[in-house]
């Protein structure tokens, strides 16, 4: 698939014929055009669209937020992405069928190593976050993640989308918990994950009644990926770690924008029971307020473990790293503020 850059074929000049969509004489021109961008290519491309976009409101679903993330904006121009499907809800309402996904048009990429896939017409893939994948990378392996099989090292990804981050930690060896609404977004993890050779248990429909801790342990599979709202993961994650699962957690993932302050606190609630933790909070911040929200997330922070300690649990959190992915607007960074979690020993901070 070739995918253009937003804005393409809106002059003047192009406009009474992209009104024609199915002008035989257009879809030539596509058809010359994905000719001319396979020379020299291993396979041909077969499939034209523009790129636009994400809408922050469905279309046609009374203007509610758009919360899947789906590229509704998206205009295809040549090929076959798929049938339509009634893509409403924003939840797990209103899954595709296996017809549906089998049905679908897929693409896949390679990205610092690992392979991702995902379906354009349904699901967002963002280009730009190829750095902040590498970075995720660069934290390395924890201490308790084995080099084969199994890890007592967890992290837990909050928006999971096709993967874009739960396959930098499972790459580190570490067990992921994921959470995902859109489940085209869903289907597109779990084919990624296989991709790349790692266990991977959709947890959905009936699978999410059952006790929790008999899901997460039958298969021992590295990814587990609950197609629910993260709403429901605190509590998902408390039964678990009573039950002896996911006490070690090293890595929270809250990657939404505008922002992810929404689960800042379950992330810190998920974490307590780690010797030490990272949280990884995106948001949009605009350029002369970097620090300043850098200030406001700590004293939040810092409030949440004054309150701990008049429960005489000693923890400390330090906002250790803003790190600027990439331009949303114009003078607005999406950005990822890191939050380094520790115990306290003795009363004494092991920040240092």
């Amino acid at each position: 698939m070739a995918l253009l850059p937003s804005g393409s074929f809106t002059s003047e000049a192009w406009a009474p014929l992209m009104k024609r969509p199915e002008d035989h004489n257009l879809s030539r021109l596509w058809s010359l055009v994905l000719e001319e961008l396979s020379r020299g290519l291993k396979a041909a491309v077969t499939h034209l669209a523009i790129n636009e976009g994400i809408p922050p409101h469905q279309e046609g679903h009374g203007g509610g937020e758009n919360v899947r993330r789906s590229p509704s904006s998206l205009r295809m121009l040549h090929g076959d992405f798929g049938p339509d499907h009634d893509d409403d809800g924003d939840d797990a309402a209103g899954e595709p069928s296996e017809e549906d996904l089998g049905r679908a048009f897929w693409v896949a990429t390679k990205q610092n190593g690992i392979h991702q896939t995902w379906a354009p017409r349904w699901t967002m893939f963002s280009r730009g976050n190829i750095k902040e994948k590498a970075r995720v990378l660069a934290f390395g392996r924890p201490a308790g993640a084995a080099r084969t099989g199994g890890t007592t090292t967890w992290a837990v990804d909050l928006y999971a989308g096709i993967g874009y981050f739960t396959f930098s930690y499972a790459a580190l060896g570490m067990r992921v918990l994921c959470w995902e609404i859109n489940p085209w977004s869903v289907e597109a993890l779990r084919r990624g994950a296989r991709a790349n050779r790692w266990a991977v248990r959709v947890v959905r429909g009936r699978d999410l009644e059952r006790p929790l801790d008999e899901v997460v342990a039958a298969g021992g599979e590295q990814i587990l990926v609950f197609l629910e709202s993260n709403e429901r993961a605190a509590a998902r994650v408390r039964r678990l770690q009573k039950a002896g699962l996911a006490r070690d957690i090293a890595h929270v993932n809250c990657g939404f924008l505008p922002t992810s302050e929404p689960v800042w606190r379950p992330a810190w609630e998920m974490t307590r029971g780690s010797a030490g933790a990272w949280l990884h909070l995106h948001e949009n911040v605009g350029v002369g307020d970097l620090e300043a929200r850098r200030r406001s997330i700590q004293a939040m922070f810092d409030g949440w473990a004054a309150a701990l300690t008049e429960e005489g649990e000693a923890r400390e959190a330090r906002v250790e790293h803003i790190e600027q992915v990439k331009t949303f607007a114009p003078g607005v960074w999406h950005c990822v503020y890191d939050v380094r979690i520790v115990q306290k020993r003795s009363g004494i901070a092991s920040i240092e």
